[in-house]
């Protein structure tokens, strides 16, 4: 059993403990649980009966995302089709949960929220539904924005994040001042998985934005370990921003969602730059055999629309990712726009194919090298 599916299995020992205490268990739930243990009789397994029950579970990532996609996205969708309901979970949709969930044929989720390399990986492992573009349409997102198994849903980007108090000095511009521990002391803080933070490496030794991919992981690993005494490790978005509340850190390489809620709470003393930017695409991806069926289609159809993912960079700050978007972000907010043409020349736009094909493995080496 792998680190992730032992958590999953841990975390379903806590649903039950919770839901059982006093209360009635959801079906959906219950069965989730109870397959992620590996301990589902074939008798309860969700069946075409169960699963028309006009609801659809939309899983995001917990935090200030549940009532955002609830008032963006579920509310007027709920108001629209009065045959579906659907419903936002928090619980995070990592791909170990994905996998054991279909796996274990014991399927409660409809709608996911990953990346669109996330979809290449896992829908090769035919975890995943492939899109029904009669439903979704292919002309609201851009061709690097989706794949055989996953639409865009916003953009998001791993920017340099500064505190110019902290600093007391000139302010860092790229990633070769993240780099230099002299000119610019103090902690730094990376995140403990590869995704924007090879790139930043390489593009800190001289790498140009074209030459990225594929990436030097020899390389880039080095260069990591170069500030490893430097750096903290940070694991949430919640715990990126509270190293820089708690004054831990100067800088960060921090998703610009992150960035934006701290230069609010924190105030003008905290910035950051799009300038070699990572950029990425997230991504709706449906898990094979899901109850919903086409109504998870239907759902992540209605999210194309505009004007509501442009209410959803409002407030959370994801980038809208239907171009149609661009026009709508109102004058005073394009530059925190990650994905304006402006911004967006400015960023290194991730390589989907990639990732698909060397997360798991590059996963494996980067977390090795930043623990020894």
């Amino acid at each position: 059993m792998t680190r992730e599916h032992q958590q999953f299995r841990d975390d379903c020992l806590a649903i039950l403990r919770r839901e059982t205490e006093g209360k009635r268990v959801h079906r959906r739930r219950f069965l989730q649980a109870l397959a992620m243990l590996g301990a589902i009789p074939a008798s309860l397994r969700l069946t075409p009966a169960h699963a028309q029950t006009g609801e659809i579970v939309v899983v995001n990532w917990g935090g200030d995302a549940v009532p955002a996609y609830d008032a963006i996205w579920a509310q007027p969708f709920n108001a629209a089709n009065p045959g579906g309901k659907a419903l936002i979970n928090g619980s995070g949709p990592s791909s170990g949960k994905i996998k054991a969930m279909v796996e274990s044929g014991a399927v409660t989720w409809d709608v996911c929220d990953r990346t669109v390399p996330a979809s290449i990986e896992l829908g090769r492992q035919n975890l995943l539904e492939k899109v029904d573009w009669s439903i979704v349409s292919q002309d609201k997102v851009r061709a690097a924005h989706r794949s055989d198994w996953g639409v865009g849903a916003y953009l998001y980007s791993f920017v340099l994040t500064y505190d110019t108090k902290a600093l007391k000095g000139p302010a860092p511009t790229n990633w070769i001042d993240f780099w230099n521990v002299k000119d610019f002391p103090g902690k730094r803080t990376l995140r403990n998985n590869i995704e924007g933070m090879l790139e930043a490496a390489l593009l800190a030794d001289g790498v140009s934005r074209d030459k990225i991919y594929p990436i030097d992981v020899d390389r880039a690993l080095a260069k990591i370990k170069e500030i490893k005494p430097h750096t903290i490790f940070w694991t949430t978005g919640a715990e990126s921003q509270q190293l820089f509340r708690n004054q831990e850190v100067v800088m960060g390489n921090l998703w610009h969602t992150r960035s934006m809620l701290l230069a609010k709470e924190v105030g003008d003393n905290i910035r950051f730059t799009f300038e070699d930017g990572i950029l990425f695409p997230g991504a709706w991806i449906v898990p094979k055999g899901n109850p919903a069926k086409a109504g998870a289609w239907k759902f992540i159809a209605s999210a194309q629309d505009p004007k509501s993912q442009v209410e959803l960079f409002k407030r959370v700050g994801n980038g809208p990712v239907n171009p149609a978007a661009a026009a709508m972000v109102p004058p005073e907010m394009k530059a925190l726009d990650c994905g304006s043409p402006e911004n967006f020349a400015r960023q290194v736009a991730v390589d989907n194919e990639w990732y698909a094909q060397h997360y798991a493995t590059i996963l494996a080496r980067y977390m090795d090298a930043i623990a020894s």
